[in-house]
């Protein structure tokens, strides 16, 4: 089978009977057209001719490039290839996986930054008027306190929150949200969050969605129509500003704040597992680390004979 045949097949793989999303399914378009491109330039047009020592050679290759790529794109890009050969050999479309040996490159374990308690609450203030204290004509304000309040109330990627239609925030203290591979799971939703996002809905999307074509959709832009990640991005980072917040803000900061607070409450982190979406308890873990460095600064600054 030719390469670019088999990476089509694989690509509708992921797309139909696995469901992955729009985004993830780029990526791996994106990681497997330069793996075909490099394979073309040594002249090996079809499957058969993919070797251990030619994927070797493609990932020397990459990570010799200049600039050169973090060894987190290299890992994905190497995660990429793998899974397009384990994919041709499970369907008997190539004899072996010539990724067999291939070894990852180590990555740096980064911390996910996480905002405090109290940062949260000025970051949510900024971004607009509490539900009490929303004038009539703040319909823009509304919208993004809301939107700031569901992140951080539930953890959701922002591309889960953006997905979501006007009927699925009418469950009331509950959120159904389908993560990545189309999963579904339910989160609770804090009375903070419910106040802002009930005052949204009655109060502001009514005449946002006045001003543009008819969208099921949640959440809507000035004009209307469908909120983008672009404006979602902007929105929470303006915020940041007007709240003085020095640190790096964006949507998955309010996932991270969410799942330390959890953690640092006490919560089982199966639990937080289970809200996050995450497939793997150790992709949850790495929040633990963070709880454990608050723990080892307070241990530091208050025993007697810590230091």
């Amino acid at each position: 089978m030719r390469v670019d045949r088999a990476i089509d097949a694989f690509l509708r793989h992921i797309t139909i009977e696995r469901g992955l999303s729009e985004h993830t399914v780029a990526a791996y378009r994106r990681d497997l057209t330069l793996y075909r491109k490099w394979l073309a330039e040594q002249g090996a047009d079809d499957v058969t001719q993919i070797t251990s020592s030619l994927v070797a050679d493609f990932a020397a290759a990459r990570a010799s490039s200049n600039p050169a790529p973090a060894a987190t794109s290299l890992a994905r890009l190497q995660s990429s290839v793998r899974s397009l050969h384990r994919y041709l050999t499970r369907e008997g479309l190539s004899a072996d996986d010539p990724t067999g040996r291939l070894r990852p490159p180590k990555t740096p374990m980064r911390l996910p930054k996480a905002l405090s308690i109290d940062d949260v609450s000025r970051l949510l203030d900024a971004a607009g008027p509490a539900p009490a204290d929303a004038a009539p004509g703040e319909l823009v304000g509304m919208r993004d306190r809301a939107l700031l309040e569901l992140l951080y109330a539930t953890g959701t990627r922002i591309s889960e929150v953006l997905a979501l239609d006007v009927d699925d925030l009418h469950h009331g203290d509950v959120l159904r949200v389908r993560g990545k591979g189309d999963k579904e799971r339910i989160v609770p939703v804090g009375s903070y969050a419910r106040a802002a996002v009930d005052a949204y809905l009655t109060r502001a999307r009514p005449e946002l969605s006045r001003r543009g074509r008819a969208s099921a959709k949640a959440f809507l832009g000035a004009r209307g129509a469908p909120l983008s990640r672009q404006s979602a991005w902007l929105i929470i980072q303006q915020a940041a500003e007007r709240a003085d917040l020095t640190a790096h803000v964006s949507p998955h900061t309010l996932r991270h704040s969410f799942a330390t607070h959890l953690l640092q409450g006490g919560a089982d982190v199966r639990v937080v597992q289970e809200l996050l979406g995450h497939a793997s308890v150790a992709t949850t873990q790495i929040y633990t680390h963070v709880t454990v460095d608050a723990l080892r600064d307070v241990y530091l600054s208050s025993h007697p004979r810590a230091r």
